[in-house]
């Protein structure tokens, strides 16, 4: 242990360029690992929920890194932190309930070939987006499509008549 707190600094004390250099380096690496073993996709692109963990990741291992939080302690909550996110991934895969609380269910924004508008504010999403992912799926209008989604992953799924 002794070794390192010579390599990384001791906790409380003032440490100098070089060991806030290795702290970095460590961090950084140490970062990467614990984004790449969290990069489960189960919660689709980016959630609400994958947003908050990537802001806490970052900011404990910045306070590990600074020295303002013990270093080694607070590497291993946040390697906690992201074993948690995972389980609870995993635990949204299985139970269809709990993917719903954990991202929200699909927005039907086309019904029957018309438009809900105020579907489609609530949602944030304007006539150009629809029309952009109408002619992506294929139409110029609203004239074959029986419905069009905003999916969970922020897509707009359309399907025909």
């Amino acid at each position: 242990m002794e070794t390192l707190h010579a390599f990384i600094g001791t906790e409380g004390q003032d440490i100098g360029w070089l060991q806030m250099s290795l702290r970095a380096v460590l961090i950084f690496v140490l970062g990467v690992l614990i984004v790449r073993f969290a990069a489960t996709r189960a919660f689709g692109k980016w959630s609400p929920l994958d947003i908050i963990l990537a802001v806490i990741v970052g900011s404990n291992l910045s306070r590990a890194l600074t020295g303002s939080a013990p270093f080694l302690p607070t590497v291993i909550a946040t390697i906690l932190l992201v074993v948690l996110h995972g389980l609870l991934a995993m635990a949204a895969a299985r139970w269809s309930w709990l993917s719903t609380i954990t991202k929200g269910a699909s927005i039907p924004l086309v019904r029957d070939g018309k438009m809900d508008e105020p579907a489609m504010r609530r949602a944030g999403i304007g006539q150009g987006d629809l029309r952009m992912a109408l002619r992506a799926a294929g139409h110029n209008d609203l004239e074959r499509v029986r419905s069009a989604s905003l999916e969970r992953n922020g897509d707009i799924s359309v399907i025909d008549e």
